[in-house]
């Protein structure tokens, strides 16, 4: 039996503009981990309950309804607050997409110690859609990113919803393509890609189940 720490935005909102983390993001791997037996926890930079993107629960997201029923059985309303978190106890961080990812989560200094400290155990960093954000700016003692030269996938600039894009801090893929070998894969359905034997990036949520299955096969023997 693995632990892991699933990260959640705690939400972004100003008076135009919020989001949140994404629903299968979180609750696709989420159902694949614990079906193989491991325990996954949930973090937040506020704690408490974060704030959905409530888009991920329309139908073209969720057509069976499936992480709408998940989200109101409250299973993500209780998380820790990052800097309350032991790192030292998880075989794996999972960082959850969503574009609140990009304003609560990228430059978060207890995240990226949290990262770096399982990451330095030999534990596994992964990360989805918009959460490598967080990865660009999680740096090592040699000052550079911890996914510097790797390849690294995330969600693509030429996907993203133009009424979304002037609230955005920032494109994700070039940030990544500044430091790293950025694979979009645009023509299949779900990718993911391993950066080294620790980290793991997925491109988008059609490719949560696929993260899941990733992380599952590596936690083997936990």
């Amino acid at each position: 039996m693995a632990k892991i720490l699933a990260v959640l935005s705690s939400g972004y909102r100003d008076r135009e503009y919020h989001t949140g983390w994404w629903g299968e993001e979180l609750f696709a791997p989420l159902q694949a981990l614990e079906r193989a037996g491991h325990v996954v926890d949930l973090a937040s930079p506020l704690g408490g309950k974060p704030e959905i993107d409530e888009r991920s629960l329309l139908p073209e997201y969720d057509p069976q309804g499936t992480y709408q029923a998940l989200y109101e059985s409250g299973r993500a309303d209780d998380t820790q607050k990052l800097s309350d978190v032991t790192p030292e106890v998880y075989d794996a961080v999972l960082i959850v997409g969503g574009h609140g990812a990009m304003f609560d989560l990228a430059k978060n200094q207890d995240l990226h110690q949290v990262i770096n400290t399982i990451y330095d155990r030999g534990g596994i960093v992964a990360a989805e859609c918009h959460g490598p954000s967080v990865l660009v700016y999680t740096t090592r003692p040699n000052g550079k990113s911890i996914v510097d030269g790797l390849k690294v996938t995330g969600y693509p600039d030429v996907w993203e919803p133009g009424d979304v894009v002037p609230y955005l801090p920032y494109s994700l893929e070039q940030e990544l393509r500044k430091i790293a070998e950025y694979v979009p894969e645009l023509e299949q359905k779900a990718f993911a890609v391993w950066g080294n034997q620790q980290i793991i990036t997925s491109r988008d949520p059609f490719s949560s189940e696929l993260m899941g299955k990733e992380l599952v096969q590596a936690l083997q023997g936990k």
